[in-house]
């Protein structure tokens, strides 16, 4: 395929990347401070169309660009719609925000709309250098993103951190590739899985995959890669915490997903244990460490590595069953993650913005409507039926037992049974315990409209979601196989 046919299987990705500039001019002109009263909606409003023009293509997409550096097919539209819509509500939440967060500059829309393509073009790599790159593309923005609150040490400390240990992944993922690359002598996914056969495994070529697998590892915040994760989405404003917990998970799962089925098809047996073994450790640290947490932030922030390790349950099967059950989790886990951090981001009182849990207590009298949702949202973390988080730990597990991974799908579910305590504990204290003082009523209408759908979607609408998401994640998949 030349480069104009290569560039035309990117029109969602090349229209963003032009309105971003275009954005970014408009901006660098506007004679007052708060030029983002206009760029919000302008890059809310291109993310949503670029994610419904991808839905409604369909999987009838299956094409090569740049020499087979990038795939373009019905698991990378699907992953791209899901980045799309999270960035959008992500910019769509930022804008209720208060000025001194540093999200109200008009950067922080074109830096997620940047974040955005980088996250898009990762999920279609389809090469070792292509997925370097696109990770980079992505990180780039992200740092900038996490430290945009320069008026705070939280936010600085946090930009650093991301920034130190980002680059010392990016070297992991480096090493592991370039290993890759002497053992198999190719860069390609489909040229190295013609090398990489499970028969005769090269042990240079497993300790660059186990190097691999650990440069990712990192993007999604498995343990024991997370250190990063609870000081970032602590330090960072909210509504970019909101961000990372959605978007850049499901990028870099799906990168996860295409990597080892794509690249090493035939060496389930090598990369499986290790995946495995990330998955167990990375709901054990989530579970148990998100018990003790009085921060809400840093609570989600153990809850999101915890559910990293449901989804790699999913991963480590190898099948195009369990690649698909991974693909629901993660549409369900936006939409709870999203609608999480719309609730905390309502928490707010006269002397500013508050995170702890103990400001919860007694929500029920203060706010019912506000404490009903996030009760919703709470059950449906946790994995309670009939909820959007039970169907999700039922396809991951179901697709564990169907490989074979019964000790995996087992200690998954007892892993649930821990994280429910931390769950229902806050549902236990915004409906039983003494009433603190009410939040302040704010201009909250794009927040509370976020959240209130999310429960929606999390509790009846699932249930009439289920088997179309099902249907899409299942033909998505297939694509990889």
């Amino acid at each position: 395929m030349d480069v104009l046919g290569s560039l035309g299987v990117f029109l969602p990705e090349l229209a963003l990347l032009l309105g971003a500039m275009g954005l970014l001019i408009y901006g660098v002109f506007q004679e007052t401070e708060d030029g983002d009263n206009e760029i919000v909606p302008l890059a809310a409003i291109g993310l949503l169309l670029a994610a419904t023009a991808l839905v409604a293509l369909g999987g009838g997409v299956d094409a090569e660009a740049f020499a087979g550096a990038f795939r373009i097919d019905a698991f990378s539209q699907f992953s791209k719609a899901l980045i799309f819509g999270a960035a959008a509500f992500a910019i769509l939440m930022s804008n209720e925000e208060r000025q001194g967060s540093g999200v109200r500059r008009f950067e922080y829309s074109i830096l997620i709309l940047l974040a955005a393509i980088g996250m898009a073009l990762m999920v279609s790599a389809n090469d070792l250098i292509s997925l370097y790159m696109a990770i980079e593309t992505q990180s780039l923005a992200l740092y900038v993103l996490a430290a945009i609150n320069r008026d705070s040490h939280r936010s600085t400390e946090a930009g650093l951190k991301y920034f130190v240990l980002g680059a010392l992944s990016s070297g992991l993922l480096l090493y592991g590739a370039s290993l890759i690359y002497g053992f198999t002598g190719a860069t390609g996914f489909d040229a190295i899985a013609a090398v990489a056969t499970g028969e005769e495994a090269n042990p240079g070529l497993v300790v660059g995959l186990v190097f691999l697998i650990c440069g990712l590892a990192f993007k999604v915040s498995a343990a024991p890669f997370h250190m990063w994760t609870p000081d970032v989405y602590e330090g960072a404003p909210t509504p970019v915490t909101a961000f990372f917990a959605a978007a850049p998970k499901v990028a870099a799962m799906a990168l996860f997903a295409r990597a080892l089925v794509g690249a090493f098809p035939e060496a389930v047996g090598d990369w499986r244990p290790v995946i495995a073994m990330l998955a167990v450790a990375s709901m054990a640290v989530g579970s148990f460490s998100a018990i003790v947490q009085t921060n809400v932030k840093r609570l989600l922030a153990y809850s999101s590595i915890g559910h990293m390790g449901f989804a790699l349950v999913g991963l480590a099967a190898g099948t195009e069953r369990g690649v698909s059950s991974v693909l629901i989790y993660m549409a369900v886990y936006i939409v709870m993650t999203i609608g999480a951090f719309s609730c905390v981001l309502l928490m707010r009182r006269q002397g500013g913005r508050t995170e702890s849990v103990s400001d919860l207590a007694g929500l029920a009298e203060t706010d019912k409507s506000l404490a009903l949702i996030l009760g919703i949202l709470l059950f449906s973390l946790s994995g309670v039926p009939p909820t959007g988080g039970f169907f999700g730990k039922f396809f991951v597990f179901g697709a564990a037992v169907e490989a074979g991974l019964v000790w995996l799908a087992i200690i998954g579910v007892l892993m649930s049974a821990v994280a429910a305590f931390y769950y229902l504990r806050i549902v236990k204290i915004m409906w039983f315990d003494e009433a603190a003082p009410a939040f302040a009523s704010g201009p909250g209408v794009r927040l509370g409209l976020t959240a209130s759908l999310s429960a929606v979607i999390m509790l009846p609408g699932l249930l009439f979601l289920i088997g179309p998401l099902e249907r899409a994640a299942t033909s998505a998949a297939a694509s990889l196989f």
